[in-house]
């Protein structure tokens, strides 16, 4: 899908990879990029810069969702396509409490669960449409440090996959972003830490690296080649792998 005159809806998109892909689009060519966030600051302040609309929401209350959806289809146009892009890190594991756990699963997961809900039957109902889902390198791989963050992310990649696969015949096509770690202000202080083994990359490039899988109709971005690799080793043999993140995590898991 070439990105020129299309309406665009980011999530997540006062700052970090949101913003990237906000400028991204609209280089590009959108005809109208829809910045939404639920610092509502941040959004004018992206919208003002590309020229695009803001829109105050929070992606954990699915109301916010749906509403926000029919505001962009009535007052703006047809959505082409829908970046659930927010996103949250919680450290931690099994001890993290149920709250905690609630909400990271609420915006790492549902968001992307009722965007889905409320966007596709529109979608399908007039012939195609494209979704992009952050996701991360923790959601193929896991997070050394959080198991809320690897849990959720795993539970991402699973959605992107079912959606990919049962509404392809619709004509929805389906991307799903998995970086190590990006300079954003999620690993601000993290700079050290094993998501960033492999080199932290700015928000632009895994921007960029959307933009080329939406031309290209691309499931799965990467914008660390190397995590195709890691993959590789993870489906080769498990308890090797195992074994090899139990390594990372005697060195790195003191830092969480």
């Amino acid at each position: 899908m070439e990105l020129k005159d299309k309406i665009i809806v980011v999530t997540g998109a006062a700052s970090g990879i949101g913003r990237a892909l906000c400028l991204a689009f609209a280089s590009e060519g959108a005809a109208c990029v829809v910045c939404v966030d639920r610092d509502a600051v941040g959004a004018q302040s992206i919208a003002h810069e590309i020229n695009g609309i803001a829109i105050t929401v929070d992606v954990s209350c699915e109301p916010e969702i749906a509403a926000m959806i029919t505001k962009v289809e009535t007052e703006i146009g047809p959505i082409d396509v829908f970046c659930s892009n927010a996103g949250i890190l919680t450290e931690g594991g099994a001890e993290v409490p149920d709250s905690d756990w609630q909400r990271i699963w609420e915006i790492n997961v549902m968001s992307h669960v009722w965007a889905a809900r409320h966007v596709v039957p529109l979608m399908v109902a007039r012939g195609g449409g494209y979704l992009l889902n952050t996701a991360s390198a923790a959601g193929l791989l896991n997070q050394i440090g959080s198991a809320p963050y690897g849990v959720t992310k795993h539970a991402a990649v699973g959605l992107a996959e079912w959606l990919a696969m049962t509404h392809g015949d619709s004509g929805i096509k389906v991307s799903v972003l998995c970086p190590q770690a990006v300079r954003t202000a999620m690993t601000e202080g993290f700079e050290d830490h094993v998501a960033a083994i492999d080199g932290m990359l700015e928000p632009e490039a895994a921007a960029q690296a959307c933009v080329e899988a939406i031309r290209t109709e691309h499931f799965l971005v990467l914008p660390h080649p190397g995590v195709l690799d890691y993959m590789r080793r993870k489906t080769d043999d498990y308890d090797r792998w195992i074994g090899g993140m139990r390594k990372l995590n005697r060195v790195y898991g003191s830092q969480s």
